[in-house]
């Protein structure tokens, strides 16, 4: 089997570069999502409903955009960057579009608010998958771990642009209120920015990386010149899916409970620190909304840093206990969050959970870049993104009852039913402080069942 060839580390820089743009647009929709659809009408029990919406287009899309990417081949383009292309258009249409549905659909604003919150995720999802199935193809396993790790650290960069636009935006002059069922200024700007923004860096990933041919390719995956010459007989997505490495079945138990913690951060963080802004009767949320935003780039930064150190550690310690510790400090940055009621309290365990995020972006497709068929990489990749879905599926359905329970359990329905204003703001922060504390003991199993994976040594 032929080597591929080694990369420099701007070479491997720019197969992850558009990922930056990208991942900016994604963490405005991180930030921002839940505001805009309560702007729109949506409250907090039916959030996790609307956020269904992410995960199941990422169930239905990834495994067909990384099947159609492996049968594809443009002389042009390549496999994976006509499917980032297109993607990255349709992305920044969204973008767009996302601040104005009130306008786009003046009646139910809602309802345009679901249905270009699903086009959005959609267009992430097809510009998202190929990006890890280039690193993939591109690197040799010795080569893939530091892919990997590039590619996390330029997905933190993003989340630390993305979450930050707001407050920039209101540092330049924009303004961060709005009128009653209008989406502030700020945040409208800062999506019209990350469309920008996300074009453009895809675009330099697009001119500047050179995908191998289909002979050349085969030849590195393990096939003869005669057998490369030949045309690759084609497994169906139902093969591959009966045949997925075991590693790949292990990693997915951790992916369930890490990824269930993250989906639940994402819901109910601007919910929790909104105590932090309550004065007397009197609620700030414009302010509750940007330190959202901050936060949201807070725990990047810690990530970044880890990112940066992730490859040594991994080479030293093993993949897995770097993995593993990872996870449990996300353990403890979300149930020290639960209780952290100070805003600047609460940038400490945000940092800790920078550091889970880190190795959940890396850690898990490094470890299974080496366990799969590189020819049908972009399919596993589909695959793979099953574990990533499915718990956030779950988490989006079990969330409005859970969030049920705790205020029942905490207030009784028709105490709670009777507050408004502050006082409502207050005791749905109490509310989001226990889901954060369950968010923990998810990330501190998904710590431990790091140990049943069976990693594969790839060759130096």
């Amino acid at each position: 089997m032929r080597k591929k060839p080694k990369l420099s580390f701007w070479q491997i820089w720019n197969l992850s570069f558009g990922f930056l743009g990208v991942q900016i647009g994604y963490s405005l929709q991180n930030s921002n999502t839940s505001s805009i659809l309560q702007v729109f009408g949506a409250d907090l029990s039916s959030l996790s409903y609307f956020w269904l919406m992410a995960p199941i287009a990422g169930l239905v899309v990834q495994p067909i955009v990384g099947m159609f990417s492996d049968n594809t081949w443009s002389k042009r383009l390549g496999r994976r960057k006509p499917y980032i292309l297109f993607g990255a258009i349709i992305s920044a249409i969204a973008l767009v579009l996302m601040p104005n549905c009130n306008k786009l659909l003046a009646f139910a604003p809602l309802v345009m608010g679901a249905l270009v919150f699903l086009f959005m995720d959609l267009s992430f999802n097809i510009t998202m998958q190929p990006f890890r199935a280039l690193v993939t193809d591109m690197l040799d396993d010795s080569q893939k771990t530091e892919g990997f790790v590039i590619q996390t650290f330029l997905i933190n960069l993003g989340s630390i642009i993305g979450a930050l636009l707001p407050l920039i935006m209101t540092w330049i002059g924009v303004s961060d209120s709005a009128p009653q069922g209008d989406v502030a200024a700020h945040i409208a700007w800062s999506y019209y920015a990350g469309a920008a923004i996300l074009l453009a860096t895809v675009l330099v990933t697009i001119f500047t990386v050179k995908e191998y041919p289909p002979k050349e390719f085969a030849e590195y995956s393990g096939a003869s010149e005669q057998e490369a010459a030949r045309p690759e007989e084609k497994k169906s997505f139902w093969q591959l899916l009966k045949t997925v490495p075991k590693t790949m079945l292990e990693l997915g138990v951790v992916q369930f409970f890490s990824w269930a913690a993250l989906f639940l951060m994402w819901n109910y963080l601007k919910p929790l620190i909104t105590r932090s802004f309550i004065v007397g009767d009197t609620i700030n949320l414009g302010a509750a909304q940007t330190w959202t935003g901050v936060l949201n780039a807070v725990y990047p930064i810690s990530a970044c840093i880890a990112s940066l150190l992730m490859t040594r550690l991994s080479n030293k310690f093993g993949s897995k206990p770097v993995y593993s510790a990872t996870l449990l400090c996300g353990a403890i940055g979300f149930i020290w969050l639960g209780f952290a009621h100070n805003q600047y309290e609460q940038m400490i365990p945000m940092l800790f959970i920078g550091i889970a995020w880190a190795g959940i972006l890396a850690m898990p497709y490094s470890i299974l870049s080496k366990a799969i068929d590189g020819r049908a990489s972009g399919t596993y990749m589909g695959i793979f993104n099953f574990t990533v879905v499915i718990p956030q599926i779950c988490m989006g359905i079990l969330g409005g009852a859970m969030v049920s329970l705790i205020r029942n359990a905490a207030f009784g329905k028709e105490a709670y039913m009777a507050l408004d204003g502050a006082a409502k703001a207050a005791a749905d922060s109490r509310i989001a402080a226990c889901i954060f504390i369950i968010a923990g003991v998810f990330m501190l199993l998904a710590s431990l069942f790091v140990g049943i994976v069976k990693e594969k040594n790839a060759t130096k």
